[in-house]
Parts: structure tokens; sequence; C-alpha cells
């Protein structure tokens, strides 16, 4: 994936052969703590929704690269976004596998990172889908996206019938941004930065 600092990314990835990724609800929790360990470190999460098979982020990058972090592993390394975001997939396919007694890849290979914030250089998707199909963006506004794939993240549950209402599924920041949860995983000062919401 190709990433830059100061840009809003759709970051999305589904299990291999569109397979259960997610399998009860300790795990989405233990994919939430794998999303704070390894991405908050580089971005601002603006947006997110886990579903059985699939993920989506919207997130602002901050630093692409971490100089003189530290692991076990490695001490004393630098530890770059794309490696961070390799990492947490690895780790969590790692301790599904040992759940579900099973071997391989959970995720498919390339994990998809949509920049949604530099529409006149033409990099910004010229598509959405929408509950009407397929729409294809001719005149938008550059902040008018980036409201789309917000929206689209949050209403993912209600698009594929697994909730009647977006607030009503737990696994989503929709819960937070509606007030019936105060999440520390979303920094909504940035979503408000670009227009997303208001207090």
């Amino acid at each position: 994936m190709i990433l830059e600092e100061g840009l809003l990314y759709h970051i999305y990835n589904q299990g291999n052969n569109r397979q259960q990724i997610f399998f009860n609800r300790d795990n989405y929790l233990f994919f939430l703590k794998k999303i704070n360990l390894h991405l908050l470190p580089h971005v601002d999460v603006l947006a997110w929704c886990l579903m059985p098979n699939h993920f989506h982020l919207m997130v602002y990058v901050r630093e692409l690269i971490i100089r003189g972090a530290t692991s076990s592993r490695t001490p004393n390394s630098q530890q770059d976004l794309n490696k961070s975001i390799g990492i947490m997939l690895a780790s969590y396919t790692r301790a599904i596998n040992i759940q579900e007694n099973r071997t391989g890849s959970l995720f498919r290979d390339k994990t998809k990172a949509e920049c949604i914030t530099k529409i006149d250089e033409g990099i910004t998707p010229s598509f959405n889908n929408s509950y009407a199909g397929t729409r294809i963006n001719t005149h938008i506004t550059e902040q008018a996206y980036q409201k789309i794939c917000f929206d689209y993240i949050h209403q993912n549950p209600v698009t594929a019938g697994l909730t009647d209402l977006a607030e009503d599924w737990e696994f989503s920041s929709y819960r937070d941004y509606s007030g019936l949860r105060n999440g520390k995983l979303i920094n909504k000062e940035r979503a408000k930065e670009f227009g997303l919401f208001s207090f």
C-alpha cells in the first residue's frame, strides 16, 4: 500500500475466499485491541466497522514511520505503518487459527487503502456503493466523498441485513458518534476537522 502522511484513507480487507474472520464477541474485541496497539501510534481512526467476514477503517495518517520504536523482536528499530498493519493481521490470524484449529491465511493477501482526500489528483476512487447500487462521482466536492465513505462504513451492518439500525451494531464507531458509547478508539476532533461530525 502506498500511504502518505496528512491524508485520509479507507482501509479494508476481508476473509480469504470471503470466509468468516470473527467467530464470537471476544474476537471482535481482540481485533479492536490490535488496532489500538498497532495502528494508533501512526493514525487517527475516524470511523471503523467490523463485520463477520471483513473490516473497514477510515484513518488519518499522522506518521508513516515511528523511529526508535521498540519491540521484543526488534529493539531500537523503525516501525512503519504498512508493517504495523501486516503485524496486526498476522497476529490476529495466528490467534484465530489456534482458536478454530485451522491453518493458513485468514485474510486476502492485499489489504486495500484508498485515499479519500486527493480528488483533484485522481487518487480518490471515482465510484462508491450505496443502497441504490454503484454510483459514479462526477461533480463531487472534496468533503462530500469523505462523508459518503464515513456513512458507508457506518451503514455497512444495515446494508448487509445484520441489523435494522446502525446504532444497534456493537462493532462500529457509529455508537460512539451517536452518544451510546464513549469509546477511545476514534478521534472525534479529527473527524470534526474534516466535517464528518459536529459536537
